[in-house]
């Protein structure tokens, strides 16, 4: 298992940056090994719900899990507002960094494909050995 260690800027996009950082460092398998931060712009889609959840102003990042693959990330995250008050969901682009944003994220001993899933409606990780093709 290999492990690296980022660090996002304020303004920086959180799913946009770490799929970008998965591209630059080669990652078949990756995933979110911790993660801890702030947001400024949180948009989540909650269990079973079709709306987004969006709120504005400074949250903490209390727990982001996930993976990362060449056909997209999948990832969850919980927040927490300045009254302590915490919500968490499904990850959507445009979460936006607050103040800083520190990831180690790892790679799996495998490859990470996603695939339409005729039974979720959703793609749907596939895992191969590593070198095998898709």
């Amino acid at each position: 298992m290999r492990t690296f260690a980022v660090r996002l800027q304020p303004g920086e996009l959180l799913k946009e940056a770490l799929e970008a950082h998965r591209a630059r460092l080669g990652l078949e398998a990756g995933f979110v090994a911790a993660a801890v931060g702030s947001l400024d712009v949180v948009r989540l889609r909650l269990a079973g719900a079709g709306r987004v959840l969006e709120r504005l102003g400074a949250h903490e990042l209390l727990s982001l899990a996930g993976t990362l693959s060449p056909d997209g990330a999948h990832l969850h995250a919980a927040v927490a507002d300045a009254d302590g008050s915490v919500v968490g969901g499904h990850l959507l682009p445009g979460c936006r960094v607050y103040t800083t944003m520190e990831v180690v994220l790892g790679e799996a001993d495998a490859r990470f494909r996603r695939e339409h899933d005729e039974r979720t409606g959703f793609k749907e990780l596939r895992i191969l050995p590593a070198g095998q093709g898709t």
